[in-house]
């Protein structure tokens, strides 16, 4: 089987991992001249870590990750609202992962060279369109250098790993428009620093409308470790106000996001020293896209932030691209006609990944904070008194329990 893949990003090198697993050697196109470390923090969960172990990867996440032991949540002030174990200390079989973006998406691309060849991943090419019959689908590229035609490439599938702005998704949905915004702007960054704690929690401080987000995403050397930070401020009313069409992943200065790190106050961090001694700050806008009603059509389907880009909330974006070409693969395995599995897929992973959409858009498990401030602005004595550990409980589990990743040992919140 001819599988084409456009986009090599964490779901589409993962989907051409499986598929060689299934006897299956896809070629990848994409779009950037090449396949390099950029980015910063993601968190991996343990649903995802399972299929990366199956794969043989777990080594070598270990040599540039970090196994994630505890996640706190706190008031923007740093009251404690909720604690609780992750990964294999919360009693699943392997790891969940805090790790360097560009380093995660290293491994897959160097686990793609040595089992499918250095001719596997096809840098700078971009898709264009694609046209289908009823033996296959035939893709057009560009050459993203210099905006010419660079080559079609005949296949029996084409899966669209390509982004939030895929090419594929817009080819069946020339009506749907920008990403949906939500006006709030996120700044990104990561730097050397102190090791905190025990140099594998996790803080997220804060509401949907303002929050931090700390993480150590390499291993301590030193006394330090490389931190990633997310400050997340609501700064427009989406309704009247569009994000800018360059604001993807643009350079920030630090005078734009000190102010608002100054909002924040973590018990043993310094957030606005931590920000002023990050050399390279990214501003994002928090994005997503409404669940669509198919992926799937022919010989073509759409994977990962093609098909469902959600709010970067609990943790889940790269983690269901994962589940995405785990699935991908299964139901090419088991069907008897690729049009046949393209179908199986959709059903497999559509409403799974609409419903982690809409609870991202609430706040998904950090509604938590955001009920907690929401009740007590000014703080509290005792949570209790605020929201019962009940109440607590079912707004973090049931968002683990939707989203794929719940424990049945996971350890329950301990008090400050």
């Amino acid at each position: 089987m001819a599988v084409i893949i456009a986009g090599a990003g964490i779901g589409g090198l993962t989907t051409a991992l499986m598929l060689h697993r299934n006897g299956i050697s896809p070629v990848l196109y994409e779009a950037a001249p090449s396949v390099r470390e950029i980015g910063v923090g993601i968190n991996i969960l343990p649903h995802a870590v399972r299929e990366l172990a199956e794969l043989g990867l777990l080594p070598a996440l270990d040599e540039v990750g970090i196994r994630t032991r505890e996640l706190r949540y706190l008031t923007r002030m740093g009251q404690e609202v909720w604690r609780e174990n992750r990964g294999i200390d919360a009693g699943h079989e392997v790891p969940q992962f805090s790790i360097h973006r560009g380093r995660l998406q290293s491994i897959l691309h160097s686990a793609v060279r040595e089992r499918l060849g250095e001719g596997a991943v096809r840098a700078g090419r971009r898709l264009t369109g694609f046209v289908q019959d009823e033996g296959g689908v035939t893709a057009h590229f560009m050459d993203s250098a210099t905006g010419g035609s660079a080559e079609t490439v005949r296949g029996d599938l084409l899966v669209c790993a390509d982004g939030i702005h895929s090419t594929g998704r817009r080819h069946f949905y020339p009506d749907e428009g920008r990403p949906s915004w939500n006006g709030v702007v996120m700044w990104r960054g990561a730097t050397d620093w102190p090791v905190w704690l025990d140099g594998r929690t996790m803080a997220i401080a804060g509401g949907f409308a303002g929050k931090l987000v700390l993480y150590p995403i390499a291993g301590a050397k030193d006394g330090r470790q490389l931190m990633n930070w997310v400050i997340n401020v609501r700064l427009k009313d989406p309704a009247v106000s569009p994000p800018p069409p360059d604001n993807w992943s643009r350079p920030a200065g630090h005078a734009v996001v000190l102010p608002f790190a100054r909002r924040f106050s973590v018990d043993g961090f310094d957030i606005p020293a931590l920000v002023e001694e990050t050399r390279e700050i990214f501003e994002y806008p928090m994005a997503d896209r409404d669940p669509l009603p198919r992926w799937s059509f022919g010989y073509v389907t759409l994977l990962g932030d093609a098909a469902h880009p959600m709010y970067p909330v609990g943790s889940n974006g790269a983690s269901q691209a994962i589940l995405d070409a785990r699935c991908l693969a299964d139901c090419l395995r088991r069907a008897e006609h690729p049009r046949a599995a393209l179908r199986l897929y959709e059903h497999e992973r559509l409403a799974a990944t609409a419903s982690v959409i809409a609870l991202n858009r609430r706040g998904g498990p950090e509604q938590v904070i955001d009920e907690v401030e929401k009740r007590a602005p000014a703080g509290f004595t005792d949570i209790n008194d605020i929201l019962s550990e009940a109440e607590r409980r079912a707004l973090v589990v049931d968002y683990a329990k939707t989203a794929g990743f719940h424990a049945s040992g996971q350890t329950a919140s301990r008090q400050p």
